[in-house]
């Protein structure tokens, strides 16, 4: 007999913490969020993980221009990220720093292991090294004048005494993996891990001596560990590796891991060679998304184009940045995030489309059954329809979020809302008030109840704030997905909350005149 598990592990990057969030980073833990909850809904026991990377020669720079001590620097800025999480109704269950002392013991303990299975050597290395990138590269991948690949800047070249994981080792095992299995998405950061393997895979340089701020190797102090062989084995650490055997076996592996396109080669390549050299299971999959610009603009310092998402999120709230990043951009595409294109999404799809459908509803089983959900009886052939639309929708969306089809899932459930819309439309139930037509109109307003239901339950993952106002309502309460796929579950007699507004419209001009208004001040 298989036993199925129940458990569903999903993780972040960890973010480096020489700055504050900014769009990437809260677009890709938002992601994490909505499959964290759309799996908790589903019956699973969830680990959402997220964390700071803490090591290196970048953090070290940053805290001496700043006068402090690494850890006293680190220590001052980490709270940005859990203010951040929680500002955006982040539900995570894990957060690590790679200067937790549990996790230090246990990339000791990893390195140890990779160690004595005779994949860590001794070696000497030259190459030209990317600060800020904190990765080396060979002189036929640099650009222009030595240039970094990744980021532009001007790398150094660097020789020196370092440890080495035998990569190389595990080249054919994981061409062969990765290309027999879904392990990277999309399929374009797949076909180019494949590509880059093809080239051939050198061993990698897991040790300085040129840097101090970082873990030592447990048999040479005078080397730290490289700061991707440290940071990527959060992963693990994180759910108990060396520190709770039974937590860690009853959670690993990861069902996936989220993160930027830049960061995919380190966790599709270099993650899981570490983890068979370890003798651990590989994560299920890496999924790489796409960058964000601003306005049609790649986000630099030099522009001054970087948007905080807690000063969009007190502009338009929460649930509208949530709505808006994950209905506009195919997730593992490139996209662009625009003020106009928010406004545009809250003013047609939030606010017309959801808010005065739910506004129409309560407010007429106020007005017309004394705030009592009616139970539908000798349906028509109109609210038959919309029963089978929504039912099918449903289950459409919950194949297109399981796949991380985001920006599909919310059309398929938008295609709800406007079908509940054009029924309200032609049906009439004031026309059906006005002629004393009792039970055509409750079984117009169970029906339109029922859909709003469903609905709610489907939000939830993406807008979950909105998806309980919804419920509140309704005078529903709604913890099981599987709730979505049945129709007629309001019990009758169900009393409804107060008719609120759930998003009000905004003008553009003058949101820009009030952002303007804030930077001036």
């Amino acid at each position: 007999m298989v036993t199925v598990k129940n458990t569903y592990y999903v993780t972040t990057p960890l973010y480096y913490v020489n700055a504050k969030p900014h769009i990437g980073s809260a677009y890709t833990t938002l992601a994490a969020d909505i499959i964290a909850r759309f799996q908790r809904l589903k019956g699973k026991k969830v680990f959402f993980l997220t964390g700071t990377d803490e090591h290196g020669e970048k953090i070290s720079k940053a805290a001496e221009e700043k006068g402090k001590q690494p850890k006293e620097f680190l220590d001052e800025l980490v709270p940005f990220y859990t203010d951040y999480w929680k500002k955006l109704n982040i539900s995570y269950d894990g957060f690590i720093r790679t200067t937790d002392l549990m996790h230090e013991k246990a990339v000791i303990k990893f390195f140890k292991k990779v160690y004595e299975n005779g994949d860590i050597y001794l070696g000497e290395y030259e190459g030209y090294y990317c600060v800020p990138c904190e990765t080396y590269y060979s002189e036929t991948q640099l650009q222009g004048e030595k240039n970094c690949p990744s980021c532009g800047k001007k790398t150094q070249l660097m020789r020196e005494q370092s440890y080495f994981f035998k990569l190389s080792k595990y080249e054919q095992a994981l061409l062969g993996y990765i290309e027999s299995t879904d392990f990277v998405l999309p399929e374009s950061r797949k076909n180019e891990i494949v590509n880059f393997i093809k080239q051939g895979l050198q061993d990698l340089s897991i040790s300085r001596t040129s840097i101090k701020w970082g873990i030592p190797v447990p048999m040479d102090k005078s080397h730290v560990i490289y700061v991707w062989f440290d940071a990527l084995l959060n992963y693990i650490t994180g759910i108990g590796y060396g520190s709770n055997s039974k937590q860690f076996k009853s959670i690993w592996p990861a069902d996936v891991h989220l993160m930027g396109k830049e960061i995919v080669r380190f966790h599709a390549v270099i993650w899981p060679a570490m983890l068979l050299a370890a003798g651990l299971d590989l994560p299920k999959k890496v999924f790489g998304h796409g960058w964000l610009t601003v306005e049609g603009e790649k986000m630099s310092k030099s522009k001054g184009n970087f948007i905080d998402p807690i000063e969009v999120t007190e502009k338009y709230s929460v649930d509208a940045f949530r709505y808006f990043l994950f209905r506009e951009i195919p997730f593992g595409s490139d996209g662009d995030y625009s003020e106009k294109a928010l406004v545009q999404r809250i003013n047609s799809e939030l606010a017309d489309g959801l808010g005065n459908l739910l506004n129409r509803t309560v407010v007429m089983v106020e007005k017309y059954f004394e705030g009592k959900i009616p139970h539908a009886v000798n349906i028509s052939k109109q609210d038959k329809e919309l029963r089978d639309f929504t039912l099918k929708k449903s289950e459409e969306t919950d194949k297109l979020i399981e796949a991380l089809e985001f920006h599909r899932a919310l059309s398929s459930i938008w295609e709800i809302i406007n079908a509940s819309n054009k029924y309200i439309n032609d049906q009439k139930p004031w026309e059906l008030a006005k002629a004393d037509k009792k039970e055509e109109l409750g079984n117009v307003l169970a029906s339109l109840s029922e859909s709003l239901r469903i609905t709610s339950i489907l939000l939830a993952p993406f807008i979950p704030e909105t998806s309980e106002k919804i419920q509140k309502q309704l005078g529903i309460e709604v913890k099981k997905f599987d709730e979505a796929f049945k129709w007629n579950l309001i019990q009758k007699g169900t009393k409804t909350g107060k008719a609120e507004i759930l998003f009000r419209k905004v003008e553009l001009e003058k949101a820009g005149k009030e952002k303007k208004e804030k930077e001036s001040t």
